[in-house]
């Protein structure tokens, strides 16, 4: 086949056919193209995914593999390191060219750059693109040179470009795939051994088109509202879009086309509230790029000798994983966390406070739990979220600033909806003790069958006098 170009599209985090820049340059220039992914876990180490990404991540895999077959191309898969995965396949079916869009976690980042230079001395074509993101990290910067650390400065500075980010079309047809043995799906071992992915099932469907669907819905019928119902944990207030944005279903820009499209503006008073948040996923890479020690270190390096708690720590931190810490905002955001691999934005906030505040423990140790059980988990979101709740990180809530969960629950969870469905033990509480049942008269608790220390536990710790020993304990590093 003389004058023939093979190609190679190294799948990732990108996991969808339209607005995939490097789909669409490689079907541009080759005549033969194997869309292929690889399994290397390993290589993302300390942030191997956990058992939630990997279920979604295998019904992902599926549903572009079907994609790709009905435009005449198929989904090759393989296993184990990445840079000797790519040498194997391109001399097996005579390849000259790898695309790929580029990743920016710390260890990815640093994997790809070695990959490139080592395929570049193979004599391989290599080229990466921009996909995840709408900006590229190192492209927004302050008039100094400096990184933003502040939110506002940074919507300032990327709100003006948004309109001009036209995504990319779906491509009706892909270059023929070269035939290539390799793993099948299953092989990957992805999916749990024990059956415990029900409620998943139940609440989530992987997959490009899905990610599309989820979309239209929201943009349609939800964004009006999103202002006004996004922090009301009862109420389908959210657009649900963190796990297919997380994994390439959908990127950022169609996000931004169908919004436009809808309401022809992208920063008035119906979209800009969404928009924020686009952009706030945006400042959580820009955040990781800048500080890749983040996910482990705080940012303030202030809090590298906080007097996180030792004693009974890895009880209470058992108790918080399991929602049984006696606090029902906060039990009911973790039982929807392990049933479905999500929890409420809102909640998420609560549950980190009580977290880092109340029970005094380490940030990271909520980081990781929420990596493991999230199907969204993504290390950037993930770190600058768990940073900001603990008071550490850039653009952090103030660490005097701890969410009290009862008021919380009162004032976005009024008649207790939220906490009935994922404490049911509760359900025949009154509105008024639903947020307490400590509070609640003995009377009103047998009414209700609930025996405190029995049917659902006692606080682990006292509201306001933990929230004192908060702030002593910042008051002890709060010199610089």
């Amino acid at each position: 086949m003389t004058g023939t170009v093979t190609g190679i599209l190294w799948l990732r985090r990108d996991l969808r056919l339209a607005d995939n820049p490097a789909l669409h340059e490689a079907s541009a220039r080759c005549d033969r193209l194997l869309p292929l992914y690889i399994q290397a876990p390993d290589e993302e180490s300390p942030w191997t995914p956990g058992a939630a990404s990997d279920w979604w991540l295998h019904h992902s895999l599926a549903a572009l593999g079907q994609s790709l077959s009905q435009r005449g191309s198929r989904l090759a898969l393989a296993r184990g390191e990445s840079l000797g995965t790519l040498l194997r396949v391109a001399k097996a079916i005579g390849a000259s060219r790898i695309y790929w869009n580029r990743l920016y976690d710390p260890g990815t980042r640093e994997r790809d750059t070695r990959v490139k230079v080592a395929l570049r001395e193979q004599g391989l074509i290599c080229e990466s693109f921009k996909a995840l993101l709408l900006f590229e990290p190192w492209d927004v910067r302050r008039e100094s040179g400096e990184p933003y650390r502040v939110y506002s400065a940074f919507w300032r500075r990327c709100a003006p470009a948004l309109s001009g980010l036209p995504a990319l079309p779906t491509p009706v047809h892909l270059p023929p795939a070269p035939d290539l043995p390799g793993p099948e799906l299953g092989d990957l071992d992805l999916l749990p051994k024990i059956p415990w992915d029900q409620g998943l099932r139940e609440r989530w469907s992987p997959g490009e088109d899905h990610a599309l669907a989820r979309a239209a819905r929201f943009v349609s019928a939800g964004l009006a509202s999103y202002g006004e119902h996004r922090d009301l944990p009862a109420t389908t207030g959210t657009s649900g879009l963190s796990p297919h944005l997380h994994f390439g279903e959908i990127s950022p820009r169609q996000v931004l086309d169908l919004i436009a499209r809808q309401l022809g503006d992208l920063q008035g008073p119906v979209a800009e509230p969404f928009v924020r948040e686009i952009l706030w996923r945006e400042f959580a890479y820009h955040l990781l790029y800048h500080f890749p020690d983040t996910p482990e270190q705080p940012l303030d390096p202030r809090f590298a000798r906080f007097p996180w708690r030792e004693e009974g720590a890895q009880g209470l931190l058992r108790a918080w994983q399991r929602g049984q810490t006696g606090i029902p905002l906060v039990d009911a955001g973790m039982r929807e966390l392990w049933h479905t691999g999500w929890m409420h934005n809102r909640v998420r906030m609560v549950v980190a406070s009580f977290l880092t505040k109340n029970l005094r423990l380490p940030w990271q140790s909520g980081a990781r739990w929420f990596w493991d059980t999230l199907v969204d988990a993504d290390l950037a979101s993930n770190t600058l979220g768990w940073q900001w709740s603990a008071g550490c990180g850039a653009d952090a809530a103030p660490y005097f600033r701890i969410f009290n969960p009862v008021r919380q629950g009162e004032r976005f969870d009024p008649q207790g909806d939220y906490v009935r469905r994922w404490c049911p033990e509760l359900g025949r509480l009154p509105d008024k003790h639903i947020h307490q049942p400590w509070s609640a008269p003995a009377h009103v608790l047998s009414g209700a069958g609930v025996r405190l220390g029995l049917d659902y536990p006692r606080p682990l710790v006292d509201l306001s006098r933990s929230r004192a020993q908060a702030l002593e304990a910042f008051e002890s590093i709060k010199a610089p």
